[in-house]
């Protein structure tokens, strides 16, 4: 698969809610079931346990979470983060489409200020988010 998977209006929406209201700090998308689209799947207000158990073992997703954490001087910090969810039961095909659709979606959400590919959930584990934001 070649060139930028298209990214359902509804991602971008949902996306525009995450920054501009507080209720929710967690939006995932998913591919389309034919691989051609990323597509809204999911949003709330999570825990950092909800999120890890919101991650399907052999699918992947892409998920934006704003993060709150302290900084090493103890203040109070807070970043938006791209997570690419791919791990290593999704299929060839699965991952080929997801990489695609990860890079149309790092066009596209302006505001995202870390980045985090991730195969595993020690990839996504809290103290892992923390280090890549600091």
């Amino acid at each position: 698969m070649s060139g930028h998977i298209p990214v359902d209006d509804s991602c971008i929406s949902a996306f525009q809610e995450l920054k501009g209201r507080r209720d929710i700090n967690t939006v995932i998308y998913r591919l389309s079931d034919n691989l051609t689209t990323v597509v809204f799947d999911a949003k709330g207000n999570l825990t950092h346990d909800e999120l890890l158990k919101a991650l399907p073992v052999n699918e992947p997703r892409y998920v934006v979470h704003d993060l709150l954490f302290a900084s090493a001087d103890g203040a109070r910090q807070e970043k938006t983060v791209l997570i690419s969810w791919c791990p290593a039961r999704a299929t060839a095909e699965e991952k080929a489409a997801h990489s695609s659709g990860y890079s149309s979606l790092q066009n596209l959400l302006e505001g995202v200020q870390v980045y985090v590919p991730a195969t595993d959930l020690s990839d996504v584990e809290y103290r892992a988010l923390v280090s890549r934001a600091s």
